[in-house]
C-alpha cells in the first residue's frame, strides 16, 4: 500500500455494490454488462453522461479478421509489426483469436456496421498497417458513436444502475490491501452530489486516455488520467507511458490551438489520399512499403520530419480525387467538421499535423485485466495489456477494450463473490493526502509536456521537462507555487494530470533509444539488444510524499500480477 489519496472531503453518501465500473467507453460498458449479466450487482460511474464516453468519438473502425482469406495470425503478424519489438505476444494472440467473435456478440448486442450492397456482408476497409481489409465501420466514420449507441441501449435495457458526471478520487481498500470501491465527486444535482463512496469488491477501471496531458489531442477535455493516477496512489504498476501515439491527420487550426483537435480519420488514407507539402509533392512514397499506410508513428514522424526540413508548421492530405460524393456518403462526419473550419476537402487539401491521440500504456494487467492490486482490474485505454507494445495497430484500440472487457467480466463470474466493506481511501489509516496544486497547473504542465515530451525528445528537452514539472509540484520542499489549491474538480484533474506526466517523462528518460512512438533524437536506432523489454513504475511512500519507481522487464512477456486471487 501507497497509503496515498487525492485531498478530498469525507464521503457523505455510499452505494453498495458486488462490481464497480468506472467509464462508459467500449470497455467499461462491456465489462459491466457481461458482470450484471452473471448476476453480480454493478454500478457504473462515468465522468460525464453514459452516452459521453471516449469510445463516441472513434472515427475508424473495429479491427478483427472476419473476412474471406483473412485469419487471425495475419492480423496477429500486423500487430506485431507495428508493436515495434515490444508486445506481449501472448496477449495479442488472444486479442486476435478472440476478436471475431466478440464483435459478433457487439453486432448481437444491437451495433449495426456498413454492409456491401452486393453481398449484404459487412463491408470491410483497410487502414494504416493492415496487409488485409478487416476495418469494420459504422456511418462511414463514427463508428465509435455506433458502437457506444448500441452498448448504452443495452445497458438502460438492462437496468444497470449508473452514477453520471462523477469523477473518481481514490481506490477504496480493506485491511488485507484488497479493492473495496472507491471514492468518487458527483458534479452536479441528481440523486448523488459531492463526495461519495460506492462499496464493491471488484473494482474495473475503463477511464479512457490521458491525452489532456498535452496542449493539443484528438482526446475529450475529461482525459486527464483519472485512472492510471488513481492505480499509482493505490499501489498499482504501470507500464510503457513513454510510448503516446501521435495520430499523424489531425486537422490543423492554427499554432496556437489548443484543447482537443478534430480527427482525420486513418480511413481516409485507407481509401486512398496522400499526403503532401505545400509544394504539392508527395513525401511518403520511399519511406515505407505501405507508403501514406504506413504504422501510425512511421507516418507521424514523415510528416514531422518533413516540416522541420521546410521550417513549415503543417502538411497536407490530398483527397480531392474523392469526389463531393465519396466525401459525404464515406466520411460525412470529418467533411462537416472541415467544413465548420472553413476547410473543404472536396476542393483542396486538408492541412493536418500530429497531435497526442492514444496511450499505449497504463495500468500494467494479466490476460484477465488483473491489476498488481487484488480486486482491481483495467480494460480500455487506460490498460496496459502488453497488446499494442511500442505503437498502437489502428483500430485495435476497440477491439481490445471488448475483448479484454469480457475476459474481466468472466474472471470475475468465477470468482467467489465477497461482501463488500466500507473502507477508507488508500487503505484503514491512510490519512496522507496527496496536495493540490492550483486549477491553472493543467496549462503550464501541457505546455511542459508538449515542448518536452512531444512527438521529438531529447534528454535535454526531457530533463528540461522534469524540472518544470518538479516546479508545480506544491508541498516538496524547494518546489511548489505557495501553498496548496482547494480541493474541487480541476485541481483533483490538475493533480492527476502533474502525477502521469512525471511517470511519462522519468521513462522517455530512461529509454534511450527511438521505438515506436517513442522518438529520442539524441538516440535515433532502435536498441533491441537493451531496450526490448518493458520499463514498469510505481510509487514509493517518502518522508516528503513520493517518488517514482522504476524497473525494466526481463522480456517483452509481463511477469505475473500475482495479486493472490483465482488464477
Amino acid at each position: 500500500m501507497t497509503g496515498l489519496r487525492l485531498d478530498a472531503p469525507r464521503s457523505g453518501w455510499a452505494i453498495v455494490a458486488d462490481v464497480v465500473v468506472v467509464g462508459s467507453g467500449v470497455a467499461g460498458l462491456t465489462a459491466a454488462l457481461r458482470c450484471a449479466a452473471s448476476g453480480r450487482r454493478t454500478v457504473i460511474v462515468t465522468k460525464a453522461r453514459l452516452d459521453a464516453g471516449s469510445t463516441r468519438w472513434a472515427q475508424g473502425g473495429i479491427a478483427a479478421a472476419l473476412g474471406e482469406g483473412d485469419t487471425p495470425g495475419q492480423h496477429l503478424d500486423d500487430t506485431l509489426v507495428a508493436g515495434a519489438g515490444l508486445c506481449d505476444e501472448e496477449a495479442v494472440r488472444t486479442l486476435v483469436t478472440e476478436g471475431p467473435d466478440a464483435v459478433r456478440r457487439l453486432i448481437g448486442a444491437g451495433a449495426r456496421f456498413d454492409t456491401s450492397a452486393g453481398t449484404g456482408e459487412i463491408a470491410l476497409t483497410r487502414e494504416g498497417g493492415h496487409h488485409r481489409r478487416r476495418i469494420a465501420h459504422a456511418g462511414g466514420d463514427a463508428t465509435g458513436a455506433e458502437i457506444s449507441r448500441a452498448l448504452v441501449a443495452a445497458v438502460r435495457e438492462a437496468g444497470i444502475e449508473t452514477v453520471e458526471n462523477a469523477l473518481v478520487l481514490d481506490l477504496l481498500k480493506d485491511a488485507g490491501g484488497h479493492a473495496a470501491g472507491v471514492s468518487l465527486h458527483v458534479m452536479g444535482e441528481g440523486r448523488h452530489d459531492g463526495v461519495g463512496a460506492v462499496h464493491a469488491p471488484a473494482v474495473v477501471l475503463a477511464t479512457g486516455g490521458m491525452g489532456q496531458v498535452f496542449s493539443a489531442t484528438t482526446n475529450p477535455p475529461v482525459s486527464t488520467g483519472d485512472g492510471v493516477a488513481l492505480a499509482l496512489r493505490a499501489g498499482a504498476e504501470v507500464s510503457d507511458l513513454e510510448f503516446v501515439q501521435f495520430h499523424p491527420t489531425v486537422l490543423y487550426l492554427g499554432p496556437d490551438s489548443e484543447g482537443q483537435q478534430p480527427l482525420v480519420s486513418e480511413a481516409v488514407r485507407g481509401e486512398g489520399a496522400y499526403l503532401v507539402d505545400a509544394g504539392g509533392e508527395r513525401f511518403m512514397a520511399g519511406q515505407h512499403e505501405l507508403a501514406e499506410l504506413a504504422p501510425r508513428d512511421i507516418v507521424a514522424k514523415g510528416i514531422m520530419r518533413r516540416m522541420r526540413e521546410q521550417g513549415a508548421d503543417r502538411m497536407y492530405l490530398d483527397a480531392r480525387h474523392f469526389g463531393a460524393r465519396m466525401w459525404s456518403e464515406r466520411f460525412p462526419t470529418i467533411l462537416a467538421a472541415c467544413r465548420a473550419h472553413g476547410i473543404d476537402p472536396v476542393t483542396e487539401p486538408v492541412p493536418v499535423a500530429p497531435a497526442a491521440h492514444y496511450a499505449s500504456g497504463g495500468v500494467r494487467t494479466d490476460l484477465s485485466g488483473r491489476t498488481t492490486v487484488p480486486g482491481l482490474y483495467a480494460c480500455g485505454e487506460v490498460a496496459c495489456t502488453g497488446v499494442h507494445g511500442a505503437n498502437r495497430l489502428a483500430s485495435n484500440s476497440l477491439l481490445e477494450g471488448l475483448v479484454f472487457a469480457e475476459r474481466i467480466a468472466a474472471h470475475i463470474a468465477r470468482t467467489p463473490a465477497r461482501v463488500p466493506v466500507p473502507a477508507e481511501p488508500g487503505g484503514p489509516g491512510a490519512t496522507r493526502t496527496v496536495p493540490l496544486p492550483p486549477a491553472e497547473a493543467r496549462y503550464a504542465i501541457q505546455r511542459t509536456m508538449t515542448a518536452g515530451a512531444g512527438v521529438l525528445r531529447s534528454a535535454d528537452s526531457l530533463a528540461r521537462a522534469a524540472r518544470e514539472l518538479a516546479a508545480l509540484a506544491p508541498g516538496r520542499a524547494g518546489a511548489g507555487p505557495g501553498k496548496p489549491a482547494e480541493p474541487g474538480v480541476e485541481t483533483w484533474e490538475a493533480a492527476n494530470l502533474h502525477l502521469v506526466a512525471g511517470v511519462l517523462v522519468a521513462a522517455a528518460l530512461r529509454r534511450t533509444e527511438t521505438r515506436g512512438c517513442h522518438w529520442r533524437e539524441d538516440h535515433p536506432e532502435r536498441d533491441d539488444e537493451t531496450w526490448r523489454r518493458h520499463l514498469v513504475v510505481a510509487l514509493r511512500p517518502t518522508a516528503e510524499g513520493f517518488d517514482l519507481v522504476v524497473r525494466t522487464t526481463g522480456s517483452t512477456a509481463f511477469p505475473p500480477v500475482m495479486d493472490g486471487g483465482t488464477p
